[in-house]
């Protein structure tokens, strides 16, 4: 994915595209396009230093100065109040993400290309200078801006005295502030300059857009030299360990073909399938020493039951990463508790939230999928004990009201608690009450006894099996009666305790028809599909609430309040491509299905050169044009569009 000038040397062009490296264990580097920083998460290695939790930005910025002719050309680029200082970016002739992001700079006759790598399993950063023509030796020189601080946090300029690198050999080491981990800088042939300073208030767009601080001062305590020609190359590494005695070089074409091996074989640079497929690869990570996890979306959430188990299907299945895939549900069993599933871990690293009632119904949908994806029998055959549990508990009742009500649909939830994905609270006030019996709930406990008892049947246990598909019965004969809402031609978005209806036109319907076992069939399925595509299909996603709605909120932006108060009433939510698409083929057949599926995704591709380049973002304002919003990078967004990718031939972003 390649971009000229024409975007590059555009401040605000440049500024609005991020790239994203990850580390494979919750940490990354990632900036925009114009080497400014527009959010506190931007770094050139924030390192996670509890997988995959904790995360600290160390080395926020590595800035370039050339040097030739007496002359000096800054290649960095900083946004300070009222001015954008240096302006690096007007030498930025090309910007190329493939496998790693590259920026290629012109200034004073050098042409110098610049790649960065997060390599996998390890807090590193890799950076590679490459001189493609020089009409003399020059110098580069690198400025070191320190950041030292947890990611959601900010840093500022104090009267501490400020730590300085120690050198041994070609290797400089730092502790950038007390309680964070020490910082190495191997780069070879340099010399250090000792130059303590500080870089006051760098102003952060995106933040400021949020309606959060936006303002950060940074620390340097010097800069590196070194001289350069025509033809040379020099590898820096950023670690969090000693980088003394590796060869950096070779880490990079180990880091080259781990990530060419994942991707298809037919796959070109510029498909869809190739973008998303490296893309899903950012969001795998491990958890402890042993297990897998999936981070729910960069920079700021860490992993959730919900999307993990949403995005197993497209990161693990649709890439044949099957033993990710186990070790993931492994990592996620070993959590149920009084037969729920985590809502989230905290990046505090302290014990897992359970406020969830969906979470656990998807780990029976990602099982499903995964036997059918992997023919693996005998660990699905281990999980079994610990499905029936979770089954167990949702009859006789679990924590926050969650339980099988008298006419076998599944009711949730407490006065003050969120529980589905629609899961907005600010405070005491949660946005989206949903207490009682919501659509997709049931569509999920539907899905989930069946499962079971399938299960249960190929396992060797006939009674239990019986016993589950006479309650899935159950629930079938009650559903429709209870939720078909017949002025609308479509279903109800939830039963409240009381037993009112409520009648808000949102997405959640659409799961009545897009599981594995359907809810709804014939005119019915086809009356609920043609009323989501009107009120909610946008190119990249489907509104959470219909625009008639007086409570749609169009616009997703200003402070926590506002934006919370927009997530679920209006905000598109892309990962909801995947389900819309499964609809489509569900209810117009293969044919048919397929041509419009096609459609979709061809409506889609463009958003891979906006926002977060060759990812997809977490939500967009209902409005056209759409603008993206949230994390620049989302995992069930990613997962489930290339897992309905996979399916068709793909058009090229």
């Amino acid at each position: 994915m390649l971009f000229d000038a024409t975007v590059t040397q555009d401040f605000e062009q440049a500024l609005s595209r991020e790239w994203l490296e990850t580390n494979g264990l919750g940490g990354w580097a990632s900036s925009t396009i114009s080497g400014a920083h527009s959010r506190r998460y931007h770094g050139l290695l924030v390192a996670a230093t509890r997988p995959p939790v904790d995360r600290q930005v160390l080395l926020s910025k590595l800035d370039e100065t050339l040097v030739l002719g007496g002359q000096r050309y800054e290649l960095g680029c900083n946004q300070y109040p009222g001015t954008v200082q240096p302006q690096g970016y007007q030498y930025l002739t090309q910007f190329q993400r493939n496998l790693f992001p590259e920026f290629t700079y012109e200034a004073g006759g050098v042409t110098l290309r610049k790649t960065i790598v997060a390599l996998a399993g390890e807090n590193t950063t890799l950076v590679r200078y490459e001189v493609l023509a020089a009409p003399a030796s020059f110098t580069l020189e690198l400025l070191p801006l320190l950041a030292g601080r947890n990611s959601h946090d900010f840093r500022h300029a104090d009267d501490t005295p400020q730590p300085d690198f120690t050198r041994t050999d070609a290797i400089f080491q730092i502790r950038p502030q007390p309680n964070t981990p020490e910082l190495y800088l191997a780069i070879p042939g340099a010399s250090y300059a000792p130059r303590p300073l500080w870089f006051y208030q760098l102003e952060y767009a995106i933040e400021q857009e949020r309606g959060e601080q936006y303002h950060e001062d940074l620390f340097s305590p010097g800069s590196f030299s070194l001289t350069l020609a025509a033809g040379d190359t020099v590898h820096i590494l950023v670690s969090t360990d000693s980088p003394a005695g590796r060869d950096a070089a070779a880490l990079l074409t180990q880091e080259q073909q781990r990530r060419a091996a994942l991707l298809p074989p037919t796959a070109a640079p510029d498909s869809l399938l190739y973008k998303l497929t490296l893309a899903a690869d950012q969001f795998i990570v491990r958890r402890g020493t042993q297990l897998k996890t999936v981070v729910a979306g960069y920079h700021w959430f860490t992993d959730w039951g919900r999307d993990t188990m949403i995005a197993l299907p497209g990161l693990c299945l649709a890439t044949s990463r099957f033993d990710d895939a186990r070790l993931i549900l492994q990592a996620f069993a070993q959590s149920v508790s009084e037969g729920m599933l985590p809502n989230r871990f905290p990046d505090s690293g302290e014990a897992p939230e359970y406020n969830t009632v969906d979470a656990t119904l998807w780990f029976f949908v990602a099982i499903h999928h995964y036997r059918q994806a992997s023919g693996d029998e005998a660990f699905v055959r281990e999980l079994l004990p610990v499905l029936l549990d979770i089954l167990a508990w949702h009859q006789r009742g679990t924590r926050f009201g969650i339980r099988v009500a008298e006419d076998g649909l599944l009711s949730a939830g407490e006065e003050g608690q969120q529980l589905t994905w629609m899961d907005a609270k600010v405070g005491d006030w949660v946005v989206t009450p949903r207490q009682g019996k919501a659509v997709e709930i049931n569509a999920l406990w539907y899905n989930a006894l069946r499962i079971g008892s399938i299960l249960a049947y190929d396992f060797e246990q006939p009674t239990t099996g019986q016993q589950l598909e006479e309650q899935a019965s159950r629930l079938y004969a009650a559903f429709q009666p209870n939720f078909w809402n017949a002025d609308l031609g479509c279903l109800y978005d939830c039963l409240h305790l009381d037993g009112t209806p409520d009648a808000s036109i949102r997405p959640n319907q659409l799961f009545a028809l897009s599981l594995p076992f359907p809810l709804l069939t014939g005119e019915r399925a086809e009356q609920v599909l043609s009323v989501v595509a009107e009120h909610l299909y946008t190119p990249v996603g489907l509104r959470s609430l219909s625009p008639e709605d007086t409570r749609y909120q169009p616009i997703y932006e200003g402070p926590l309040l506002q934006r919370d108060g927009a997530y679920h009433q209006g905000t598109v939510w892309s990962w909801l491509l995947g389900p819309y698409v499964d609809a489509l083929l569900y209810v117009h057949g293969q044919k048919l299905g397929q041509e419009r599926a096609q459609q979709v995704l061809e409506a889609f591709t463009y958003h891979l050169r906006e926002a977060g380049v060759g990812t997809i973002s977490e939500i967009f304002d209902g409005q056209a044009p759409h603008y993206p919003r949230g994390c620049m990078a989302q995992a069930w967004s990613v997962a489930e569009v290339l897992r309905v990718a996979t399916e068709f031939k793909q058009p090229h972003p």
